[in-house]
Protein backbone atom coordinates (compact mmCIF):
# COMPACT_ATOMS: atom_id res chain seq x y z
CA UNK A 1 0.00 0.00 0.00
CA UNK A 2 1.32 3.42 -0.94
CA UNK A 3 1.35 5.95 1.87
CA UNK A 4 1.50 9.70 1.55
CA UNK A 5 3.05 12.09 4.03
CA UNK A 6 0.75 14.80 5.32
CA UNK A 7 2.48 18.13 6.08
CA UNK A 8 2.81 18.63 9.81
CA UNK A 9 2.89 21.89 11.70
CA UNK A 10 5.62 21.62 14.32
CA UNK A 11 6.04 23.54 17.52
CA UNK A 12 7.40 23.54 21.03
CA UNK A 13 5.67 24.22 24.33
CA UNK A 14 7.34 25.10 27.61
CA UNK A 15 5.97 23.03 30.49
CA UNK A 16 7.27 22.54 34.04
CA UNK A 17 10.87 21.27 33.85
CA UNK A 18 10.77 20.52 30.10
CA UNK A 19 10.16 21.84 26.60
CA UNK A 20 7.86 19.62 24.54
CA UNK A 21 8.21 19.11 20.80
CA UNK A 22 4.93 18.39 19.03
CA UNK A 23 3.45 17.95 15.56
CA UNK A 24 -0.08 18.65 14.33
CA UNK A 25 -1.64 17.29 11.15
CA UNK A 26 -5.05 17.57 9.52
CA UNK A 27 -8.33 19.05 10.70
CA UNK A 28 -11.32 17.77 12.61
CA UNK A 29 -11.86 16.19 16.03
CA UNK A 30 -8.65 15.89 18.02
CA UNK A 31 -6.85 12.56 18.22
CA UNK A 32 -3.66 12.29 20.26
CA UNK A 33 -1.15 9.52 19.48
CA UNK A 34 1.38 8.98 22.21
CA UNK A 35 4.05 6.51 23.25
CA UNK A 36 6.72 6.16 25.89
CA UNK A 37 9.53 5.91 25.07
CA UNK A 38 8.57 6.11 21.35
CA UNK A 39 8.55 9.62 19.92
CA UNK A 40 6.41 11.45 17.37
CA UNK A 41 8.27 9.97 14.40
CA UNK A 42 7.09 6.45 15.26
CA UNK A 43 3.46 7.57 14.96
CA UNK A 44 3.85 9.66 11.79
CA UNK A 45 2.52 7.01 9.33
CA UNK A 46 -0.57 6.43 11.48
CA UNK A 47 -1.01 10.19 11.92
CA UNK A 48 -0.90 10.65 8.14
CA UNK A 49 -3.71 8.12 7.71
CA UNK A 50 -5.93 9.79 10.30
CA UNK A 51 -5.26 13.39 9.27
CA UNK A 52 -7.89 13.38 6.52
CA UNK A 53 -10.66 13.41 9.12
CA UNK A 54 -8.94 14.49 12.35
CA UNK A 55 -6.59 16.97 13.90
CA UNK A 56 -3.80 14.61 14.94
CA UNK A 57 -1.36 15.54 17.70
CA UNK A 58 1.90 13.65 18.20
CA UNK A 59 4.73 14.53 20.57
CA UNK A 60 8.12 13.47 21.85
CA UNK A 61 7.66 12.59 25.54
CA UNK A 62 9.65 14.66 28.03
CA UNK A 63 13.32 13.76 28.02
CA UNK A 64 13.09 12.01 24.64
CA UNK A 65 14.64 13.25 21.38
CA UNK A 66 13.41 16.83 20.76
CA UNK A 67 11.75 17.35 24.17
CA UNK A 68 14.66 18.27 26.46
CA UNK A 69 14.46 18.46 30.23
CA UNK A 70 15.49 21.56 32.12
CA UNK A 71 17.18 19.23 34.60
CA UNK A 72 18.52 16.24 32.69
CA UNK A 73 18.44 13.04 34.67
CA UNK A 74 15.06 13.60 36.31
CA UNK A 75 12.62 10.68 36.28
CA UNK A 76 9.64 10.75 33.92
CA UNK A 77 6.48 9.59 35.65
CA UNK A 78 3.06 8.88 34.11
CA UNK A 79 1.66 11.80 36.11
CA UNK A 80 4.23 14.17 34.61
CA UNK A 81 3.54 12.94 31.09
CA UNK A 82 -0.22 13.21 31.67
CA UNK A 83 0.27 16.82 32.77
CA UNK A 84 2.30 17.44 29.61
CA UNK A 85 -0.51 16.07 27.45
CA UNK A 86 -2.99 18.26 29.31
CA UNK A 87 -0.87 21.34 28.58
CA UNK A 88 -0.61 20.40 24.88
CA UNK A 89 -4.36 19.87 24.49
CA UNK A 90 -5.05 23.20 26.19
CA UNK A 91 -2.39 24.89 24.07
CA UNK A 92 -4.15 23.74 20.90
CA UNK A 93 -7.47 24.97 22.23
CA UNK A 94 -8.95 21.63 21.28
CA UNK A 95 -10.60 18.71 22.96
CA UNK A 96 -11.96 16.70 24.48
CA UNK A 97 -9.58 14.38 22.67
CA UNK A 98 -9.50 10.74 21.76
CA UNK A 99 -6.16 9.41 23.03
CA UNK A 100 -4.38 6.41 21.56
CA UNK A 101 -1.57 5.51 23.93
CA UNK A 102 0.66 2.54 23.23
CA UNK A 103 2.92 0.76 25.72
CA UNK A 104 4.20 3.39 28.17
CA UNK A 105 2.08 5.91 26.30
CA UNK A 106 -1.00 3.93 27.31
CA UNK A 107 0.00 4.48 30.93
CA UNK A 108 0.35 8.22 30.23
CA UNK A 109 -3.12 8.24 28.64
CA UNK A 110 -4.72 6.46 31.60
CA UNK A 111 -3.06 8.92 33.99
CA UNK A 112 -4.47 11.78 31.87
CA UNK A 113 -7.98 10.32 32.09
CA UNK A 114 -7.65 10.16 35.87
CA UNK A 115 -6.26 13.67 36.32
CA UNK A 116 -8.03 15.61 33.55
CA UNK A 117 -11.13 13.64 32.46
CA UNK A 118 -12.72 16.77 31.01
CA UNK A 119 -10.04 16.80 28.29
CA UNK A 120 -10.62 13.21 27.21
CA UNK A 121 -13.47 11.60 25.29
CA UNK A 122 -11.96 8.14 24.72
CA UNK A 123 -8.75 6.50 25.90
CA UNK A 124 -7.49 3.57 23.87
CA UNK A 125 -4.87 2.01 26.13
CA UNK A 126 -2.94 -0.29 23.81
CA UNK A 127 -0.80 -2.81 25.70
CA UNK A 128 -0.08 -0.85 28.88
CA UNK A 129 2.75 -2.64 30.78
CA UNK A 130 1.14 -2.43 34.23
CA UNK A 131 2.90 -5.21 36.13
CA UNK A 132 1.34 -4.20 39.45
CA UNK A 133 -1.94 -5.70 38.21
CA UNK A 134 -0.43 -9.20 37.98
CA UNK A 135 -0.24 -11.88 40.66
CA UNK A 136 3.49 -12.37 40.01
CA UNK A 137 4.24 -8.65 40.36
CA UNK A 138 6.89 -9.18 43.04
CA UNK A 139 8.92 -11.39 40.72
CA UNK A 140 8.43 -8.93 37.87
CA UNK A 141 9.62 -6.04 40.03
CA UNK A 142 12.80 -7.95 40.83
CA UNK A 143 13.36 -8.73 37.15
CA UNK A 144 12.83 -5.08 36.24
CA UNK A 145 15.38 -3.93 38.81
CA UNK A 146 17.82 -6.57 37.54
CA UNK A 147 17.59 -5.54 33.89
CA UNK A 148 17.81 -1.84 34.73
CA UNK A 149 20.92 -2.53 36.81
CA UNK A 150 22.45 -4.53 33.96
CA UNK A 151 21.87 -1.67 31.53
CA UNK A 152 23.26 0.99 33.85
CA UNK A 153 26.32 -1.19 34.46
CA UNK A 154 27.02 -1.11 30.71
CA UNK A 155 25.66 -4.50 29.68
CA UNK A 156 23.32 -3.13 27.01
CA UNK A 157 22.68 -6.31 25.06
CA UNK A 158 22.40 -8.30 28.28
CA UNK A 159 19.76 -5.88 29.54
CA UNK A 160 17.79 -6.17 26.32
CA UNK A 161 17.95 -9.96 26.49
CA UNK A 162 16.52 -9.80 30.01
CA UNK A 163 13.88 -7.32 28.83
CA UNK A 164 12.74 -9.53 25.96
CA UNK A 165 12.68 -12.58 28.21
CA UNK A 166 10.53 -10.77 30.78
CA UNK A 167 8.23 -9.52 28.02
CA UNK A 168 8.01 -13.09 26.67
CA UNK A 169 8.91 -11.82 23.19
CA UNK A 170 11.00 -14.52 21.49
CA UNK A 171 14.09 -12.99 19.91
CA UNK A 172 17.35 -14.84 19.21
CA UNK A 173 20.39 -13.53 21.08
CA UNK A 174 22.18 -12.89 17.81
CA UNK A 175 19.38 -10.57 16.66
CA UNK A 176 19.47 -8.64 19.93
CA UNK A 177 23.25 -8.30 19.63
CA UNK A 178 22.89 -7.01 16.07
CA UNK A 179 20.16 -4.54 17.02
CA UNK A 180 21.61 -3.16 20.24
CA UNK A 181 25.36 -3.79 20.01
CA UNK A 182 28.07 -1.94 18.09
CA UNK A 183 27.87 1.59 16.71
CA UNK A 184 24.45 3.17 17.08
CA UNK A 185 22.84 6.56 16.55
CA UNK A 186 23.71 8.78 19.55
CA UNK A 187 20.17 10.10 19.90
CA UNK A 188 18.74 6.58 19.90
CA UNK A 189 21.22 5.62 22.62
CA UNK A 190 20.38 8.73 24.66
CA UNK A 191 16.65 8.00 24.44
CA UNK A 192 17.24 4.37 25.34
CA UNK A 193 19.27 5.38 28.40
CA UNK A 194 16.46 7.72 29.48
CA UNK A 195 13.98 4.84 29.21
CA UNK A 196 16.04 2.42 31.28
CA UNK A 197 17.30 4.94 33.83
CA UNK A 198 14.38 7.30 34.29
CA UNK A 199 11.17 6.12 32.61
CA UNK A 200 10.77 2.34 32.80
CA UNK A 201 10.46 1.89 36.56
CA UNK A 202 7.83 4.61 37.25
CA UNK A 203 5.89 3.50 34.15
CA UNK A 204 5.60 -0.23 34.83
CA UNK A 205 5.11 0.31 38.58
CA UNK A 206 2.26 2.80 38.11
CA UNK A 207 -1.03 1.65 39.61
CA UNK A 208 -4.24 2.83 37.98
CA UNK A 209 -7.03 4.12 40.18
CA UNK A 210 -9.62 1.68 38.89
CA UNK A 211 -12.51 3.29 40.73
CA UNK A 212 -11.69 6.68 39.20
CA UNK A 213 -11.30 5.26 35.71
CA UNK A 214 -14.63 3.47 35.99
CA UNK A 215 -16.31 6.68 37.15
CA UNK A 216 -14.94 9.19 34.62
CA UNK A 217 -17.03 10.22 31.65
CA UNK A 218 -14.26 9.21 29.25
CA UNK A 219 -14.62 5.81 27.63
CA UNK A 220 -11.64 3.54 28.37
CA UNK A 221 -10.86 0.91 25.76
CA UNK A 222 -8.19 -1.69 26.51
CA UNK A 223 -6.37 -2.68 23.32
CA UNK A 224 -4.30 -5.83 22.74
CA UNK A 225 -2.43 -6.95 19.64
CA UNK A 226 -3.77 -10.09 18.00
CA UNK A 227 -0.20 -11.38 17.78
CA UNK A 228 0.68 -10.58 21.41
CA UNK A 229 -0.88 -13.64 23.06
CA UNK A 230 1.18 -14.76 26.02
CA UNK A 231 3.36 -11.66 26.13
CA UNK A 232 3.51 -9.62 29.30
CA UNK A 233 1.50 -6.74 27.84
CA UNK A 234 -1.21 -9.20 26.82
CA UNK A 235 -1.37 -10.32 30.44
CA UNK A 236 -1.34 -6.81 31.91
CA UNK A 237 -3.95 -5.58 29.44
CA UNK A 238 -6.30 -8.45 30.21
CA UNK A 239 -5.84 -7.76 33.91
CA UNK A 240 -6.65 -4.08 33.34
CA UNK A 241 -9.77 -4.92 31.33
CA UNK A 242 -10.94 -7.32 34.04
CA UNK A 243 -10.39 -4.68 36.74
CA UNK A 244 -12.41 -2.17 34.71
CA UNK A 245 -15.17 -4.70 34.02
CA UNK A 246 -14.71 -4.55 30.25
CA UNK A 247 -13.57 -6.85 27.49
CA UNK A 248 -10.28 -6.13 25.68
CA UNK A 249 -10.39 -5.02 22.06
CA UNK A 250 -8.07 -6.78 19.64
CA UNK A 251 -5.96 -4.77 17.22
CA UNK A 252 -4.05 -6.25 14.26
CA UNK A 253 -0.40 -7.17 14.76
CA UNK A 254 1.69 -7.02 17.88
CA UNK A 255 3.06 -4.55 20.38
CA UNK A 256 4.16 -1.93 17.83
CA UNK A 257 1.60 -2.64 15.12
CA UNK A 258 0.77 1.06 14.88
CA UNK A 259 4.22 1.47 13.29
CA UNK A 260 4.50 -1.88 11.48
CA UNK A 261 0.98 -1.94 10.00
CA UNK A 262 -0.38 1.60 10.29
CA UNK A 263 -3.14 1.01 7.72
CA UNK A 264 -4.54 -2.01 9.52
CA UNK A 265 -4.17 -0.28 12.86
CA UNK A 266 -5.90 2.88 11.59
CA UNK A 267 -8.83 0.85 10.30
CA UNK A 268 -9.35 -0.82 13.68
CA UNK A 269 -8.87 2.45 15.55
CA UNK A 270 -11.52 4.16 13.44
CA UNK A 271 -13.92 1.31 14.22
CA UNK A 272 -13.18 1.62 17.93
CA UNK A 273 -13.85 5.36 17.75
CA UNK A 274 -17.16 4.65 16.02
CA UNK A 275 -16.10 5.84 12.61
CA UNK A 276 -15.82 2.61 10.64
Amino acid sequence: MTTFSVPATTGTLKVPDATLYYEVRGAGPLVVLVGAPMDAAAFAPLADLLAGTHTVLTTDPRGVNRSPLDRPGRDSTPEMRADDLSHLIAHLGAGPAAILGSSGGAVSALALAEAHPEQVSTVVAHEAPLIELLDDRERLREQTEDLIAAYLAGDVTGAWKKFMAQANIPMPDVVIEQMFGGERDPQVVADEHHWFAHEMRPTVRWQPDVATLRAVSARVVVGIGEDSAGEICDRTSRALAAALGTEPTLFPGGHIAFAEDPAGFASRLRAVLGEG
